[in-house]
């Protein structure tokens, strides 16, 4: 049995022209023989699911920090509600949805614990500077396993360039950036509404009488748009409308969500904890795990600090906080 030869020649047969075929992939840095049965993106994909970097999403922040009500997205469910949109428009675009799907569970393995409160403070207090996309590439190439995980090209392109002005290469990268997107606009809104930060009435009505009233009418909207705006396209984009009615609500979760809200009260707390473990852990290499101080004489000390405090969750690094600097009773 063949079946990933098959499945390959599937690929050659259904996928749009300008598809990613996983059977011409650009390649892995270290040379592997072929899996029997999965194509290359495929196995991309299962062994970003089966990391531990991948686990660690489900305690990180989205958006609230370390929500005590459990239907609050964290960097997890994101990660899952991106891949949903991504797959859904590569199926529509006859894109290869295999690379989609990896891209999109690979490209916040990086974040930070107290989401973009924790990279902000990273990339302040670091003479390295620090963004979550290069440090998810970094986590897939060098951190996962025993040296990095080996990924192709391609999908390593599409995590290294889901984010800021950077511009994925292959159409899967770039539906992927979208589709990060408008997950997260839809569902910030939706926890924010959950919250109570904002009431219904309060949402921007030019944009929501275009888009619709529910959580699940705006996303239908959204992704319909993408699709139908890039179907046998070389590029993958929405319309100018829905792409200025995204752009306008996005800045309204900055300006009544993202910044000065009641979910980010906490965030100054969050800020002080990771300044105070950066500056303490830099001075003080007794008190980091062995496997941490290991990498230290690799990789220098500044760069494996950085690593393992963006490797930590939100819980994680609030009891490694309060187990070196919160007094304990003492006991005889």
């Amino acid at each position: 049995m063949h079946l990933r030869e098959e499945q390959e020649k599937m690929e050659n047969e259904c996928l749009a022209p300008l598809a990613a075929r996983s059977g011409a992939n650009r390649g892995r840095e270290k040379f592997e023989d072929p899996c029997s049965v999965r194509t290359a993106f495929q196995r991309d994909r299962d062994r970003i699911i089966h990391s531990k970097s991948f686990r660690r999403l489900k305690h990180k922040t989205q958006v609230f920090i370390a929500p005590e009500g459990d239907h609050y997205r964290t960097r997890l469910t994101h990660t899952l509600e991106v891949s949903q949109v991504a797959r859904t428009a590569a199926r529509a675009l006859l894109l290869n949805e295999d690379l989609a799907e990896a891209i999109a569970l690979g490209h916040d393995l990086g974040h930070t614990p107290f989401g973009h409160a924790g990279e902000e403070t990273l990339a302040e207090i670091s003479p390295m500077g620090f963004k979550h996309n290069e440090q998810s590439l970094r986590v897939v190439d060098h951190l996962e396993g025993e040296g990095g995980l080996n990924l192709t090209w391609e999908v390593r392109d599409g995590i290294l360039n889901h984010t800021g002005d950077r511009y994925p290469a292959t159409l899967e990268g770039q539906l992927v950036k979208i589709s990060d997107r408008i997950a997260y606009i839809n569902h910030d809104i939706d926890d924010a509404l959950r919250a109570k930060i904002l009431l219904p009435e309060q949402l921007p009505q030019n944009e929501i009488l275009r888009l619709g009233n529910t959580g699940s009418e705006r996303l239908n909207v959204m992704v319909r748009d993408l699709i139908e705006n890039s179907w046998q396209k070389p590029r993958i984009a929405m319309s100018e409308d829905l792409a200025g009615v995204m752009n306008r609500l996005r800045r309204f979760l900055f300006d009544h969500v993202y910044i000065g809200s009641a979910a980010k009260t906490e965030e100054q707390k969050a800020r002080y904890i990771i300044k105070m473990l950066y500056h303490h852990w830099l001075k003080n290499l007794q008190d980091l795990p062995d496997a941490v101080r290991e990498q230290c004489l690799r990789n220098g000390v500044e760069r494996a600090v950085l690593d393992y405090i963006a490797g930590m969750t939100d819980r994680f690094i609030i009891l490694v906080y309060q187990e070196l600097f919160v007094p304990k009773p003492w006991k005889r």
